[in-house]
């Protein structure tokens, strides 16, 4: 029995296609910078006194690690969610000037995919507000 013709995406599946990027974009910053501010707050909250304890150290570095692997995994079945909503692989091409040949155009061994390019953005994003923050917002730790 011959598969049934595919169609070509209609408006109410590039919406969804759309949401599933949002929802991407979302988890991928969450990943970045809401799960270790989370586990930060709890230690922080957990630590009594001035004196530190190994418990809330350790809490802490689980908690990100374990929380960074659950999100990693979230985002790659939303990233398989959008090939199917798509009817596509999920895979864009993004050829940075970096990586083209200059002997002429190659084949690259594996294609971009879309939670590919939704991460690196996301990734660069934090670093750039991790560094206006520490030079422009986080003041002096030096003696005066």
């Amino acid at each position: 029995m011959p598969a049934p013709p595919t169609k070509a995406p209609g408006v109410s599946n590039k919406a969804a296609a759309m949401v599933l990027i949002v929802v991407m974009v979302v988890g991928s910053l969450l990943m970045w910078i809401g799960a270790p501010i989370f586990w930060l707050w709890l230690g922080s909250q957990l630590q009594s006194g001035s004196t530190p304890s190994l418990g809330p150290y350790l809490l802490i570095l689980v908690g990100v690690v374990v929380s960074m692997i659950v999100l990693g995994k979230l985002l790659s079945s939303l990233d398989r969610l959008y090939g199917r909503v798509t009817q596509t692989d999920a895979s864009v091409r993004v050829r940075m000037p970096w990586h083209r040949s200059m002997r002429g155009e190659r084949e690259s061994g594996r294609p971009t995919r879309v939670v590919d390019v939704v991460m690196v953005i996301s990734v660069s994003s934090a670093l750039l507000l991790f560094g206006a923050w520490f030079f422009l917002l986080a003041g002096s730790s030096l003696p005066k």
